[in-house]
């Protein structure tokens, strides 16, 4: 049974960019709470952005100020609560330096108030990193600014995509596949999986994770026939982490990973670069993605795609994903706040 999270604080979800899917699907996500059992959430952003939306998406959901957390969770039950930062204009699928400006100024917000612990954990809905660029913004994305407000190095930040059906992290991220080779290293390796080990342990309830390690290579080198890595990088990553006593095994070939026998047998797979791991996530969970950040003192998720200013105020977007960021924050605080209360 799921962790039934603090009742005493909401979550709160940054607004996105307001031209993009961020703030209906927040609408959305509200109407679906009594059905799915979420947590309180706040939205932290522009209510005349957030009604609007609502009305182009058809929602006939009610929209409250608010000024404090506390504010928030009893509005929750009649309406989704919005801690007003300002005015902003709705202009779906029409990004501008203003509204770049009032997404940063959510995002900024939000944290602050969940660092402060005055809101349980931290939802951010889908921003455009150039946009935010112009404005100011000078980190690769979301993550790594959460990571530096929380005092934490972004080489210590884990990103791992979650879905009903998979777990994975990619140990590359945002890089040129022609770079990967390079770049990995058995301490890069084993640190990233040992963050994601105590993350399975202590956000998500279980005791004794399963590790499963890609090969880079195809057929995971095949004894060095198509690559080293495997032999020279890879394979000591996973004896020094069977050493610290998180069950690990491979390399292994990653075209015969992600079948439905094959997932039974691990909690999360580590893979060597980004697409080798958010291929089959999408595949598996393409409505259900989280984006968790691993490595932090608070609990950061997202969800698991972008701004979709192409579809913005059509209706088209689903908000699966966005349903399953807030319900899954809810859940990994609940963990946490139960463990500090032990």
């Amino acid at each position: 049974m799921s962790p039934v999270p603090n009742p005493a604080l909401p979550l709160a979800v940054s607004m996105g960019d307001p031209a993009g899917v961020g703030p209906e699907l927040a609408v959305a996500a509200w109407a679906l709470s009594g059905a799915d059992n979420l947590p309180p959430f706040m939205v932290v952003g522009s209510k005349r952005v957030i009604e609007k939306a609502a009305r182009q998406r058809g929602l006939h959901a009610r929209v409250t100020a608010v000024t404090t957390p506390q504010e928030a969770l009893e509005a929750f039950d009649k309406a989704l609560p919005v801690l007003d930062i300002g005015e902003g204009d709705y202009t779906p699928g029409k990004p501008d330096a203003a509204g770049a400006t009032l997404a940063l100024r959510s995002l900024e917000m939000a944290t602050g108030l969940v660092r402060g612990g005055a809101a349980a954990a931290l939802v951010t809905a889908p921003i455009a990193k150039s946009r935010l660029a112009e404005v100011g913004f000078d980190f690769p994305g979301q993550t790594e600014f959460v990571a530096e407000a929380c005092g934490i190095s972004a080489t210590k930040a884990v990103m791992m995509l979650a879905g009903p059906n998979l777990r994975v992290i990619p140990i590359t991220v945002h890089v040129a596949l022609a770079s990967v080779p390079g770049l990995l290293t058995s301490e890069l390796i084993r640190s990233r999986a040992a963050i994601a080990a105590a993350a399975l342990r202590r956000d998500f309830g279980i005791a004794a994770p399963r590790l499963a390690v890609a090969g880079l290579n195809p057929h995971a080198g095949e004894d060095g026939r198509m690559g080293h890595e495997e032999q020279t990088i890879i394979a000591p990553a996973i004896a020094a982490l069977n050493a610290a006593g998180i069950a690990t095994t491979g390399p292994l070939p990653a075209d015969t990973m992600f079948h439905a026998h094959a997932r039974q047998a691990y909690d999360l797979a580590v893979c060597m670069y980004h697409d080798q791991a958010l291929i089959p996530l999408k595949v598996l969970d393409f409505d259900e993605g989280v984006n968790v950040t691993l490595g932090l003192p608070i609990v950061r998720t997202s969800p698991d795609h972008g701004t979709a200013f192409g579809i913005a105020g059509t209706g088209a977007a689903r908000s699966g994903a966005t349903v399953a960021a807030i319900r899954m924050a809810g859940q990994c605080a609940a963990r946490r706040a139960a463990a500090a209360a032990e």
